[in-house]
């Protein structure tokens, strides 16, 4: 690919950071993520970058890149605020393949779309962060992965798409996603199953679909969110499966939607309502306990509740997050013969506190 036929016309450039205007290294993959998330990168001037290879997830971008940029400590990247704590900028019309710039969207047949989101923080979240932003990028790797095609699904009645939940087929749900329009609707139906397990297996698809929708439009998956917590604030919405189904919406696209967590720690205060929060977020812990680790201590207390359902559900969820401090409280329990019920791959398993306080104690 000669250099004189692409570069120095004005139309075709090598992509540089909106910030400082040097040239930037193309994006890389972190070990410590899952296959298939954005890849990322860093200027010299300490600015972050995202890739978004398609261009239509990029509030996906630009929170890979907050979170990048923050040593991937959520906490912190939630709690900062945009111009008081960093800027935002855009790289647009992105070739990922050859690691161009190309205004007029198209090269060598293809469409290109894609884009960069970059932030530059302010020194005093530098501080604390520049760092280990920076020896991750040093075990990144180029991707080396296809980018991804979505094959459009069918559209499904509704009472196909309860014989699917039922028998626990989700690839054809999760499949059809982006083209379904009524998909989301006919599963949220169902979460007022009075069987659990099926009722579990409608939010897990919900979950799983909502993913997908919110590869190309997250903002209808926050809504959703938002309708959902809506709904809990009603003290008879904790008989039907909107918990359920918010836990699965979180960890099936926590890139995403990990910002929502908190909003579940306001229900742990109501006695009704404690076990099922603790059974929801150990099952986002169980996806990604390093979002949760770090508040330990808060949840610790839970294992001596008066309630045994908490007791057990908060030893599951600890268990969960690998929190080695509780092993002498965790002795306590181990003799408890009250059952409590976790949900696993479309199985909702009955088991003992005493049996899921040696599961937890086998994990530590």
């Amino acid at each position: 690919m000669p250099e004189n036929k692409l570069l120095g016309r004005g139309f075709i450039k090598r992509p540089t950071c909106p910030f400082c205007g040097m040239l930037i290294e193309k994006p890389k993959e972190l070990n410590l993520r899952r296959p298939g998330e954005m890849p990322v990168g860093a200027c010299s001037c300490r600015a972050v970058y995202a890739c978004d290879v398609t261009g239509h997830n990029l509030g996906s971008a630009m929170i890979e890149a907050l979170v990048f940029g923050c040593n991937m400590d959520w906490d912190l990247a939630w709690n900062l605020s945009p111009e008081d704590d960093y800027q935002e900028g855009r790289v647009e019309n992105y070739d990922y393949v050859n690691h161009l710039v190309v205004p007029g969207g198209a090269f060598e047949g293809r469409r290109i779309s894609g884009a960069l989101c970059f932030v530059r923080f302010h020194e005093d979240v530098l501080e604390v962060s520049a760092e280990g932003v920076r020896k991750k990028l040093e075990d990144a790797k180029p991707v080396t992965r296809k980018m991804e095609t979505h094959t459009k699904g069918k559209s499904f009645s509704k009472k196909e798409v309860e014989a699917l939940v039922q028998s626990y087929r989700l690839d054809p749900l999760i499949d059809a996603a982006e083209t379904d329009r009524k998909l989301v609707r006919n599963l949220m139906r169902l979460l007022y199953s009075p069987d659990p397990q099926f009722r579990y297996r409608a939010a897990e698809a919900l979950g799983r679909v909502s993913a997908g929708i919110a590869r190309d439009n997250p903002s209808s998956i926050s809504k959703l969110l938002q309708r959902l917590f809506t709904a809990i604030s009603d003290s008879a919405a904790s008989s039907w499966g909107a918990f359920e189904a918010i836990g699965e919406i979180i960890r099936h696209k926590i890139d995403l939607f990990a910002g929502y967590i908190p909003e579940l720690y306001q229900f742990l205060g109501d006695e009704v309502r404690r076990p099922i929060v603790l059974r929801i977020l150990g099952s986002i812990a169980d996806e990604r306990p390093d979002l949760l680790r770090k508040h330990t201590l808060h949840f610790i207390p839970y294992l001596k509740d008066p309630d045994p359902l908490v007791r057990g559900y908060a030893a599951w969820f600890l268990g969960n997050l690998g929190a080695n401090e509780i092993e002498k409280d965790l002795e306590e329990l181990r003799d408890e013969t009250t059952q409590i019920e976790i949900y696993d791959q479309g199985i909702l398993e009955k088991k003992t506190v005493g049996q899921v306080v040696a599961e937890a104690r086998a994990r530590l």
